[in-house]
């Protein structure tokens, strides 16, 4: 299976990138939009009076966005980022601090999903790099002022009001500068599903936010996460994705004092933490290391990576192979393997 991985940059206000960009994944997300996932999506006015009551400040980009791909109704409401159809990643993160500030993480999803975009944009005066997902949400980033964030899924099967978090972290990144600005956003917006948030300033200050759509974020001090919140809530899923393997793992390995940060990053291209069941959507698509002192990101696989930061930025094109091919059927993720 091949992945051409793309660095886009856009300043301003989206406009003609970002379109290509919108038009090439829209199909995609237009499927899983009629599907039986997405039936209890609410109509559009619910969904704008969302975004207007919690993201207030997006409001403007919206409204742009609507206009420059020439909105339907169906897409202005995914546009809003508000209940997305439920989906399921797996992913592991770690921070160190210190000397070496850094967030590192793998990303394991179906790569039938997978945008394989790293975006650097400025829609509110504020530069973002951020690997995206459903076009304008991103699962991992750096803003120009040094706030990197990531997540991992919760493991839990709970499915609630709120927005997507790929949309929630992208607000982070637009508005805020340090960890505690991004707290308050994170404990304000609700989640529709249930996603570990880890946040990182250049001040090597942290925080893993636990979001869930039916209980309080819980706001920790843990400096790694992986696929559950404080305790095993869906027996099936963590088997599938062997997150309390891999959490220990990650326990163990920084609690060694001797670690470096080369080394850590080094240690997520390998198992536990590098997975390659792609078909059933629990392989590694990439990984990333964010240092947000040097305002850059490292994007690895085996054989490649790119580096990338705000101070030099190239676009550039990079084809991964990761094996054999994935399956076509979008429908059959790993949602569907553990239920």
């Amino acid at each position: 299976m091949q992945l051409n991985f793309k660095s886009i940059s856009e300043y301003g206000r989206p406009s003609l990138k970002f379109q290509n960009l919108f038009y090439s994944y829209w199909p995609t997300y237009r499927n899983r939009l009629n599907t039986d996932e997405a039936k209890y999506i609410p109509d559009l006015a619910t969904s704008e009076a969302a975004l207007r009551k919690y993201m207030p400040k997006l409001l403007p980009t919206y409204e742009h966005l609507c206009n420059l791909v020439d909105a339907d109704e169906q897409m202005a409401r995914f546009l809003t980022g508000y209940q997305p159809p439920a989906h399921l990643n797996a992913c592991s993160q770690a921070v160190m601090s210190g000397n070496d500030i850094q967030l590192v993480r793998n990303y394991d999803y179906h790569p039938n999903l997978f945008e394989g975009t790293l975006f650097l944009s400025s829609w509110n005066g504020k530069k973002v790099m951020a690997i995206t997902d459903h076009i304008i949400g991103l699962v991992d980033g750096i803003n120009e002022d040094g706030l990197a964030v990531s997540l991992t899924f919760g493991g839990r099967k709970v499915v609630g009001q709120g927005f997507g978090i790929s949309f929630i972290l992208r607000y982070v990144l637009e508005f805020c500068s340090n960890l505690q600005e991004a707290i308050e956003v994170l404990t304000h917006i609700p989640s529709h599903m249930a996603y570990n948030v880890t946040v990182l300033d250049k001040s090597g200050a942290f925080k893993t936010v636990l979001l869930s759509p039916d209980s309080s974020p819980a706001i920790t001090n843990v400096a790694y996460t992986t696929n559950h919140q404080e305790s095993i809530h869906w027996p099936e899923n963590a088997r599938f994705n062997r997150t309390m393997e891999r959490s220990l793992f990650l326990k163990n390995l920084l609690e060694n004092k001797e670690l470096t940060a080369n080394n850590l990053s080094q240690a997520f291209l390998h198992p536990p933490l590098y997975n390659k069941r792609y078909q059933e959507g629990f392989g590694t698509l990439f990984t990333s290391i964010y240092r947000p002192v040097k305002g850059s990101v490292q994007l690895r696989w085996p054989k490649e990576d790119v580096y990338q930061s705000f101070n030099n930025f190239t676009e550039v094109t990079k084809s991964i192979k990761f094996g054999k091919k994935a399956g076509i059927n979008i429908k059959k993720t790993a949602w569907s393997y553990i239920h």
